[in-house]
């Protein structure tokens, strides 16, 4: 487990006609050990830009990220990322794409094997370890992306958008086989959605971001209990209610200035 800690990050980039475009601005954000944090906010605040930040694949203009007191300047092992595309290789089994990582980085073998053995039964598809990803569905596909993330151990799981692309029953399906792998695991998640029915489902803390340039502009404590099931959490009058009022900001966002939806 990592604590996580966002400070004062703002982040520009230069357009297609060179001017520069402020994506996040001065947003200071801790995550504390073991903590499910999902960000949501309007196309365009920031999410993904800031998520990257934090996974070191881009530099802050200005802030820093800092992982249990340490500056993240670069990728590192301690974290972990899962995308909405899968991002397997397609010429590898599913038992072969869950040992890419812990192979690049001179596990052994046989412990390379055990665990692959372990997230395999994890996500259940042990009966599958010998298939290729174009004969899995989608949800079993991001189960194996899952699966191949957390088989290098790390501290952090970072998700952009994992399940968007995903069959609404299969979503939610999706929802609940993450939550059993992060009370089993209780890694650091920092996780990306457009659906704020899902961020409400999933975690501990909701952080809601304004408009580009993404601002922090309220963060939630969920104070809903666990283990969740779609059957006993969202039927519940708190989940509605806490739902309503994340909607109720981000929708704010999107009518004040609804060209930055376009």
């Amino acid at each position: 487990m990592s604590r996580i800690e966002i400070q004062g990050i703002s982040h520009c980039y230069a357009d297609t006609g060179g001017n520069l475009i402020a994506a996040v601005d001065n947003l200071s954000l801790d995550i504390e050990s073991g903590h499910f944090m999902t960000i949501v906010g309007p196309s365009g605040c920031g999410k993904t830009t800031l998520l990257n930040i934090v996974a070191g694949f881009i530099r802050a203009t200005t802030g820093a990220v800092r992982i249990d007191g340490r500056l993240v300047t670069r990728p590192g092992p301690d974290r972990g990322v899962v995308f909405q595309s899968f991002a397997l290789f397609d010429w590898l089994t599913v038992r072969e794409n869950i040992e890419f990582g812990p192979r690049m980085t001179g596990v052994r073998r046989g412990e390379r094997a055990k665990r692959a053995d372990m997230y395999l039964s994890m996500i259940g598809l042990s009966k599958f370890s010998d298939r290729y990803p174009y004969e899995l569905s989608g949800g079993m596909k991001q189960r194996v992306a899952i699966a191949r993330a957390l088989a290098n151990d790390p501290a952090i799981l970072l998700m952009d958008e994992p399940f968007a692309a995903l069959d609404a029953q299969t979503r939610e399906l999706m929802q609940e086989e993450l939550l059993k792998i992060w009370e089993a695991t209780k890694k650091s998640i920092l996780f990306i959605t457009h659906s704020i029915e899902e961020a409400v489902f999933l975690s501990t803390d909701v952080a809601v971001m304004s408009r580009r340039p993404g601002r922090l502009k309220r963060l939630f404590a969920v104070a809903l209990p666990y283990p969740r099931s779609n059957y006993n959490i969202r039927s519940a009058a708190e989940f509605t209610q806490l739902k309503m009022a994340i909607h109720q900001l981000v929708r704010e966002e999107i009518v004040t200035n609804p060209d930055d939806e376009a």
